[in-house]
């Protein structure tokens, strides 16, 4: 089985919806099943305002679709709501394909906090893109409770995964910081709500890994914390095992992998009762979810990291591969239906062709003897 991914969102980004693309590759190939990507690489891009470090491309449609044909997929896979997604649908509705979608990004919230759009509004528009869709694929149960509510349909369950060979408590090196260390990690955007940490009165050090758009103002605003910059891989899975507690202070994630990489590293997580940490902390003694962050940042101190790590180990991303590949095949077994139907159709067209109803009769006879 061959899947083709459509993505806006694509290296050299660093962002949730690229690594978790990356490993549904890197797991579906060891399931067998090929991951393709119809992504921004090959076609003219521009910065997005308020976020220069982040492009878009501007794909024609036609273009798309000998990308698509070319590829020859099994099935179709929309992971973002930009450009290249809306023209794969395009695509998709004009020659009658099924496709599956993902809801990874609070667009509606980010949008509203970078301009004066109503999320209600950005909400109906993405409504309208996915109610197209076999499957729209979430991660988490309160996210899906929360989008049936506003309306979405056709829901499905795609969790994520960790590496946790990768991400262990054994990497931890020395970062020479007082401790306690609380450390976050993601993109340093107004949508990670990073304030909300940095401006909280704790004991020993405040960690940032990460670069964004709103670095520089949050160094003048905060200059006791240690910002560390984009880190990757081994050395990001280093650092990460040397901190005392992860604090995710984000009201807007619809997970956030990265919760789940500290867990794995043993760290224990901080952070506000939402969707995302409310699915992956739950009732597990692996964090603190309080509406006060400082609260939660306190007690977590307490959290046993032996815990957070065999937490962590039940997440694979095989799992998460064998949900993705499931509502996959889904939606091409029923485009493959759809096209057998259709053929039978045409061939139930072509017998009857140039025949005629005997009046009187239900019974069609050819011209030839009716003459």
């Amino acid at each position: 089985m061959k899947v083709l991914v459509g993505t806006d969102a694509w290296r050299p980004q660093v962002n949730g919806v690229v690594r978790t693309l990356g490993s549904l590759a890197r797991a579906a190939g060891k399931l067998g099943v090929e991951i393709d990507f119809l992504s921004p690489d090959g076609f003219w891009t521009f910065p997005v305002p308020t976020y220069p470090g982040l492009r878009l491309a501007l794909p024609r449609r036609k273009r798309i679709a000998e990308r698509i044909e070319r590829a020859r997929p099994d099935a179709i896979h929309i992971a973002t709501e930009g450009p290249i997604g809306h023209a794969i649908r395009a695509y998709c509705l004009r020659v009658g394909r099924p496709f599956t979608t993902s809801y990874t990004t609070r667009f509606p919230e980010y949008i509203s906090a970078r301009s004066p759009i109503p999320a209600a509004w950005i909400y109906n528009a993405l409504r309208r893109f996915h109610a197209a869709a076999a499957v729209t694929m979430v991660a988490t149960p309160s996210l899906m409770t929360e989008l049936s509510a506003r309306g979405f349909t056709n829901l499905g369950m795609w969790t994520r995964g960790v590496d946790v060979d990768l991400f262990r408590p054994d990497r931890a090196i020395d970062l020479g910081f007082p401790r306690p260390i609380f450390m976050s990690v993601g993109r340093v955007a107004v949508e990670k709500n990073l304030p909300a940490f940095l401006s909280l009165d704790l004991p020993g050090t405040k960690v940032i890994i990460g670069a964004g758009p709103q670095e520089a103002e949050l160094k003048r605003r905060f200059p006791d914390a240690k910002f560390l910059g984009q880190l990757d891989n081994g050395i990001l899975a280093a650092h990460l095992a040397a901190a005392d507690v992860f604090v995710f202070p984000s009201l807007t994630d619809t997970f956030g992998i990265v919760q789940l990489e500290a867990l794995a590293s043993g760290v224990p997580i901080a952070a506000f009762p939402v969707t995302g940490p409310k699915d992956v902390v739950a009732n597990n003694p692996i964090g603190v979810l309080n509406d006060d962050l400082r609260t939660a940042c306190m007690q977590a101190l307490w959290i046993s990291r032996e815990a957070c790590r065999e937490f962590a180990l039940r997440y694979s991303w095989e799992n998460s591969a064998r949900q993705f590949i499931g509502h996959a095949r889904k939606a091409a077994q029923s485009g493959a239906r759809a096209i057998e139907s259709a053929m039978a159709t045409a061939d139930d067209a072509h017998e009857t062709a140039g025949q005629s109803l005997v009046p009187g009769c239900n019974t069609r006879v050819t011209h030839e003897h009716s003459i």
